[in-house]
């Protein structure tokens, strides 16, 4: 949650807050709380790296998303950090159609998408290209799609 807050309110995610998120799931699984092996906190956490890289390296997401999936991975480990990968997605394009609504920007973030699925080679440019004002803070898709994973996962 300190992550989302931080998110929205800045536009970062602290790496204090994402080393401690890992250092957390680490302790857990040494401790033999939570069901998580060592191993399994070690697979979730590169994981969970692992998923968010292809949409830091177009510039869809910044370096602290990409950290923060991986820190939840070696809380959840590997089944269910792709599970909440998955739900961040969708909780992603929710937020994105929610934001543009608010923005009044709809019409220019569907063509701007269409254009991306159209053409994925033109993805990284269209996705540089955008302004400020159609970008958001990801932290809550992240949190949104990681609880619901841990309720339904």
């Amino acid at each position: 949650m300190t992550a989302t807050v931080i998110d929205i309110q800045t536009r970062r995610i602290p790496n204090a807050v994402t080393a401690a998120m890992a250092g957390a799931g680490f302790g857990l699984a040494l401790a033999g709380i939570g069901g998580v092996s060592i191993g399994a906190a070690a697979a979730g956490l590169l994981l969970g790296l692992a998923l968010m890289l292809p949409g830091h390296a177009l510039g869809a997401t910044g370096a602290g998303d990409v950290k923060l999936m991986a820190a939840i991975g070696s809380l959840v480990g590997p089944v269910l950090v792709v599970k909440a990968f998955l739900f961040t997605a969708l909780a992603g394009g929710v937020l994105a159609v929610v934001v543009a609504l608010r923005r009044r920007r709809l019409r220019e973030t569907v063509a701007g998408t269409a254009r991306m699925i159209a053409t994925p080679s033109g993805a990284q440019a269209e996705i540089k290209a955008a302004t400020m004002s159609s970008r958001f803070a990801y932290g809550p898709a992240i949190a949104i799609g990681s609880i619901v994973a841990a309720i339904f996962g």
